[in-house]
């Protein structure tokens, strides 16, 4: 599925925390983690798993940099 967000990473699910209504999904991209909430029943619409390839999109009107 084509999507104008830029900020496309690949990553692998690391862990997935199901909750009545929520989900907490934490991703590992490269050496990072990723975490996201999304509902439940998306989670469950996906088959989300420990282990499957995910792609994270970042879709914000800001994001900020700070030099190591």
């Amino acid at each position: 599925m084509p999507l104008s967000a830029r900020n496309q990473l690949p990553g692998r699910v690391a862990e997935v925390h199901l909750g009545e209504v929520m989900a907490h999904v934490t991703v590992r991209v490269g050496k990072n983690l990723v975490e996201s909430v999304i509902t439940r029943r998306s989670a469950e619409e996906l088959g989300l798993k420990k282990g499957d390839a995910v792609t994270v999109v970042i879709k914000s009107t800001e994001v900020m940099l700070q030099k190591d």
